[in-house]
């Protein structure tokens, strides 16, 4: 009887402490002896790119992260620009890689959220309007008026370089897309958008330029084909944004960290992964005129 006691109270210390290092987050380390695991910092972006590249980036930047903030970075893929926003909303991620309508809307949902950090180019950014070569469309300094009539696909919907700002330029010259084309599409990113333009199954779209540049240098992009047609004039565009509560949650100062880490990146590979010469400093006011884009559209309130 003494035994079976003996044996069921070892057994119940067990289960209690197995309890116990789920329920406060603790581990053994190699020696038996527990340890205290840190919180994990999490980070998302939206998915404007193939899949398959964009975890490859990410996950890349998820290690530097870690070794330079000296605690666990992950990323968390998400299958939308929606599912980016709704992460960062309900603290399923505390940082995002945003566009800049995206980010609008992300940092208008999370109290004293901040824009911290974006990529030398997106002070500058640009569309590019693309044409298959059976238009007949030539490259101008000029909107394009000659796009009238023909099918059209945007990016993702809550894209700004495939969407916000191309959209705001039609309406602004030609009126309601879905009165000046056959038929509107949204591919989703900007890498369908190029496939669905080259292929002929649309006869224009607009992408972001940096994914243009990027798999034109991989030769992925036949110029017999599609071209590029019209550049809008610069905008600012994608961010990185971190939630507010993040110094409350994470420690004091982490934000400030998080940010210093962002603007040090010097590693050539990894900036060339966004593709990125560096990043600088950023500011939510930095985006007040792309809200006010955004609203004339009817994407913000």
């Amino acid at each position: 009887m003494f035994r079976f006691l003996a044996v069921f109270k070892i057994k119940a210390n067990s289960i209690l402490l197995l309890l116990c290092l789920l329920c406060l987050q603790v581990s053994l380390d190699a020696k038996g002896n527990i340890t205290i695991d840190k919180k994990v910092f999490t980070f998302t972006a939206i998915p404007d790119q193939d899949a398959v590249y964009l975890q490859k980036r990410f996950k890349k930047f998820a290690e530097y992260l870690s070794s330079k903030l000296n605690m666990t970075v992950e990323y968390i893929p998400v299958k939308s620009y929606s599912a980016a926003i709704t992460a960062f909303r309900n603290n399923q991620v505390q940082l995002a890689w945003f566009g800049g309508l995206s980010g609008l809307r992300a940092r208008s949902l999370v109290k004293n959220s901040e824009a911290i950090a974006q990529g030398f180019e997106d002070q500058f950014f640009e569309t590019y309007f693309i044409a298959h070569h059976s238009t007949g469309l030539k490259k101008s300094k000029d909107f394009p008026k000659g796009i009238r009539g023909y099918n059209f696909t945007f990016g993702s919907k809550g894209s700004t370089s495939g969407r916000l700002m191309p959209e705001y330029y039609i309406r602004k010259e030609l009126g309601v897309p879905m009165k000046v084309f056959t038929k509107v599409g949204y591919s989703g990113d900007h890498t369908k958008t190029i496939a669905l333009v080259q292929a002929g199954s649309y006869k224009l779209g607009a992408v972001n330029y940096k994914v243009w540049e990027s798999l034109k240098a991989q030769g992925k992009i036949d110029l017999k084909k599609i071209s590029i047609i019209w550049k809008t004039p610069k905008y600012q565009d994608y961010q990185w944004s971190i939630r507010g509560d993040v110094d409350k949650n994470y420690g004091e100062k982490t934000i400030a960290k998080v940010k210093k880490v962002l603007l040090d990146i010097r590693d050539e590979a990894l900036l060339k992964s966004f593709p990125r010469s560096s990043f600088v400093a950023a500011k939510n006011s930095d985006y007040d005129n792309l809200k006010k884009t955004a609203k004339f559209i009817g994407l913000m309130d």
